[in-house]
């Protein structure tokens, strides 16, 4: 039977480093910005750094598993092809909402495309901790689920941050666009108010993202042509 990695603790789960801690943590942060975002106590000036900070945080975590997860689950779980594509399907949809939100700051009906875009957030990670993530327990060890985290990581660190509809959702297509667009949307991260000092740190990061993304890009290519 398969348990929600949401009702287990971290022992089970392969401990604080494993790619399922790693996973709760970032929905929990998730859940818990939109809830603030929602708050009637919410303060005039937070709800454009929550949203940025959400829009932020879904699409580095979401690149970072079409890239590692979900392609480990397709090979390891009988069903694996089904939930990934229902999971990259919920992607998409997230993924074409937030881009409208961002193409139409005046639109009047801006606040309901949010709404729709938390939802679907929230069935996303319901869906990822019921029934996809546990697969994941199932698969490996507790070793292999830490450093199955560590590369989740790696790539999320270095991931697009910003909503890229037209980009596959599988590799290697996924990767090999998100690239040079990765180290644009962090250059916009950095750069937004930053003065001249800033504006020369974020091309340094910038680069160091694209460089990062393409490093992983190439001993992937490697590993699978010595396989």
């Amino acid at each position: 039977m398969t348990v929600s990695i949401a009702r287990q603790g971290a022992g089970a789960l392969g401990g604080s480093d494993s790619i399922l801690m790693r996973q709760r943590r970032d929905h929990a942060r998730l859940d818990a910005m939109i809830g603030r975002y929602r708050s009637e106590g919410v303060r005039e000036d937070e709800p454009d750094q929550l949203w940025q900070d959400i829009v932020q945080l879904v699409f580095s975590h979401a690149f970072a598993e079409e890239t590692v997860l979900w392609p480990l689950l397709r090979r390891t779980a009988p069903d694996g092809e089904d939930l990934t594509r229902r999971v990259e399907e919920e992607h998409q949809a997230i993924n074409e909402l937030i881009a409208r939100v961002e193409r139409s700051p005046d639109d009047p009906r801006r606040a309901g495309w949010i709404r729709q875009a938390f939802a679907l957030i929230r069935q996303d990670i319901r869906d990822e901790e019921d029934e996809l993530l546990p697969r994941l327990r199932d698969a490996f060890d507790d070793r292999t689920l830490r450093r199955i985290g560590a590369a989740w990581e790696a790539v999320r660190a270095t991931a697009p941050t910003r909503p890229h509809p037209g980009v596959p959702r599988r590799p290697p297509g996924n990767a090999l666009c998100g690239v040079p667009l990765s180290a644009l949307d962090r250059l916009r991260d950095l750069t937004r108010g930053a003065g001249p000092l800033g504006r020369r740190a974020s091309l340094v990061a910038g680069a160091a993202a694209a460089a990062g993304v393409l490093a992983l890009l190439l001993r992937s290519a490697r590993r699978r042509t010595c396989a």
